[in-house]
């Protein structure tokens, strides 16, 4: 950090700062310093000290309720957990300085989780009279579907433009900090409107030299509301051959599931740092027919 002032370094040569570990710096008394990493110093591309150590922990109610019988059957799951970890994402690397500050919420958690399945026999061809024939279009018709209501998956704060001259910038180390300015982090429940889904002047980039003091995940993004339903009709041709049309919607309802905002804090702007840019798929439908046998 001290070779960033330009009064430590030779007149009109480079001073230190992000993505300046392998620069070879002149000091104000002559003196060479080959780059910022130890040990080995500019030799090598990358001088890493890793180390395969990390801790998590979880813990969860989990609640399941079943029926079953002749014209429905489902099946409700509920899960209320929270898990935390200093390395759940594919390499997430650990604040030299602060490990425990490293210790956030896991990129997979969601703390709710209710999904229900359900299967519903439509009796048409008892409430509709007729011989066989009329059967054949009254009965086997079946609703079945999925809905799922859950609680979005954190937000990850980061930062990749080496602040903390760690030279660390693509493993999760950099995070940003807390701006301190008064303001409150809001959640925009509804990013359609162009807002951000929380307030990015809450953070600001951390400082030179030294890694952000914010959390790197505790709170959570847009959630799932989302239902996928088939409708079916079951035709018997013989005792061991039938057809079958299904038609499928996934999104049956089209509405839209926002994917986790940008937790990019050196990515300012309109659909920078704190906006939604993404989502789900929206309604796909489709059909098809089957011959079992």
């Amino acid at each position: 950090l001290q070779l960033s002032d330009p009064a430590n370094v030779a007149p009109g040569t480079t001073t230190c700062g992000p993505f300046g570990e392998d620069t070879i710096y002149t000091t104000a008394n002559g003196n060479t310093v080959s780059g910022t990493r130890p040990t080995f110093g500019i030799n090598f591309n990358s001088n890493p000290y890793m180390k395969t150590a990390a801790s998590s922990s979880f813990n969860s109610l989990q609640v399941t309720l079943q029926h079953t019988e002749k014209y429905l059957n489902f099946l409700i799951g509920y899960t209320f957990e929270k898990s935390l970890d200093n390395g759940s994402d594919s390499f997430d690397a650990t604040n030299p300085f602060n490990p425990g500050q490293t210790r956030a919420l896991s990129s997979f958690d969601v703390p709710h989780n209710l999904v229900a399945s359900y299967t519903v026999q439509l009796p048409f061809d008892h409430f509709i009279g007729g011989g066989d024939l009329a059967k054949r279009f009254t009965a086997g018709w079946e609703l079945s579907g999925v809905s799922t209501f859950a609680k979005g998956e954190p937000v990850s704060l980061n930062e990749n433009d080496d602040n903390s001259l760690l030279g660390a910038f693509n493993a999760n180390v950099d995070v940003p900090s807390y701006a301190n300015n008064g303001s409150t982090l809001y959640v925009n429940k509804n990013p359609r409107k162009g807002l951000p889904f929380f307030n990015p002047n809450y953070f600001q980039p951390e400082p030179l030299g030294q890694v952000g003091n914010a959390m790197r995940r505790y709170f959570s993004g847009p959630g799932l509301d989302n239902y996928d339903m088939a409708l079916l009709k079951s035709t018997a041709i013989t005792e061991s051959t039938k057809l079958q049309f299904r038609a499928e919607a996934f999104n049956v309802f089209n509405h839209a599931q926002f994917k986790n905002p940008n937790g990019l804090v050196n990515n300012p702007g309109v659909g920078g740092f704190g906006y939604v840019t993404s989502a789900n798929d929206p309604r796909i439908m489709q059909v098809a027919l089957k011959f079992l046998f």
